[in-house]
């Protein structure tokens, strides 16, 4: 009987470890190596119950082969094997498709909340309008997911932000959140364009999974801590207390400030989070044989002719290059409908995963 030894090794491998973990689980005292078993039992245990039925299905195909190779059944028995026989040739070709599916290897950082960081690339004034504009988007798309978004720093001038700092949590964000890394083109009428001519400008849009310090430790002798006042709004305490934090790894310079948070704990501990996630990434910018390269290959320098999507507003036309897809309802799009962009993307991804799969 025909079956896929590569898939069948594969999913017998997943199994034992499975197995293995969840044995673990029932003696693990550690809460931080708990939460950490969970979460791969979580992810295992589609793939683990089909493995199940796959092996019981080619373990019954194997049976009646046997009794259909043996000369001392009845016929009654040897026209039901080869019946049952016949189901089963028929049912796991179609069970192998579901399980590629499953074998489709997932972003481990999908299930995580995400840092994000906005920052005008070129087109001066305009380029900030446009943060302002994105991240506009961003809160609307946010509220329909059901997600919080917080901002936890700013830089604002005369026309928009310069700088925003913000993190979004909910429920599978990165998974979907993380298809916004890159280079945005806005081509549009500026207000102070007096000659109505269309000018192009970027911004850069930098998402980062939220990290657990479980799973990155910093030293902490690694680290200065400065503390200074707040502006802006945030209510009388900004102008009495030094609030705001800003943190340096003196290793790599990394620099990370917090200013929104009420209290210097609340800042600090956010700050500690865009630093432990901007490490994370340098990290694995560093190592691209084991993680991509998220922020060094999404974001870019901000130059014109890098782009993931392009904002076309006299023309009402959203574009986005990596799958090339174009709809002419940019300002539907931009009331936080990202989903109608997002989703293809996604079933992009999901395509070119299965695809080397199925080379593998």
């Amino acid at each position: 009987m025909e079956y896929n030894k590569n898939i069948y090794t594969s999913l017998k491998s997943i199994s034992e470890k499975y197995e293995e973990i969840s044995k673990k689980v029932e003696v693990c005292t550690d809460i931080n190596e708990l939460k950490q078993l969970n979460k791969v039992i979580k992810y295992n245990k589609p793939i683990y119950v089909k493995f199940l039925e796959y092996k019981k299905l080619i373990k019954a195909g194997l049976e009646d082969e046997q009794i259909l190779n043996s000369s001392n059944q009845n016929q009654e028995l040897i026209d039901l094997a080869k019946s049952d026989l016949e189901n089963i040739k028929n049912q796991i070709p179609k069970m192998e498709d579901e399980i590629r599916i499953l074998l489709i290897p997932k972003d481990p950082n999908d299930e995580k909340d995400v840092i994000v960081e906005m920052r005008p690339g070129v087109g001066g004034d305009e380029s900030c309008i446009f943060i302002t504009d994105l991240f506009e988007t961003y809160r609307q798309y946010a509220e329909k997911e059901g997600w919080k978004i917080t901002v936890n720093d700013s830089s604002f001038n005369k026309t928009g932000y310069d700088y925003i700092f913000f993190t979004i949590k909910g429920e599978k964000v990165y998974s979907k959140f993380k298809f916004e890394s890159g280079v945005h083109r806005v081509q549009r009428v500026p207000l102070t364009e007096t000659k109505g001519r269309v000018h192009t400008s970027t911004i850069t849009v930098a998402v980062l999974p939220e990290i657990d310090p479980i799973e990155f430790k910093i030293n902490p002798n690694d680290l200065r801590i400065d503390t200074y006042r707040a502006s802006g709004a945030g209510g009388q305490h900004v102008n009495r207390t030094e609030s705001a934090v800003r943190i340096t790894h003196i290793p790599t310079n990394v620099v990370v400030a917090c200013q929104e948070g009420r209290s210097q704990i609340e800042n600090r501990e956010t700050a500690m989070k865009l630093l432990r996630a901007k490490l994370w990434q340098k990290y694995n910018d560093e190592q691209i044989a084991k993680i991509s390269n998220i922020r060094r290959q999404q974001v870019g320098h901000g130059e014109r002719s890098e782009k993931i999507r392009t904002y076309n507003y006299p023309q009402n036309r959203i574009t986005d290059h990596r799958i090339g897809l174009t709809l002419n309802k940019l300002e539907t799009i931009m009331q936080g409908n990202l989903n109608e962009i997002i989703e293809p993307l996604i079933a992009n991804e999901q395509e070119k995963k299965l695809e080397e799969l199925k080379k593998s």
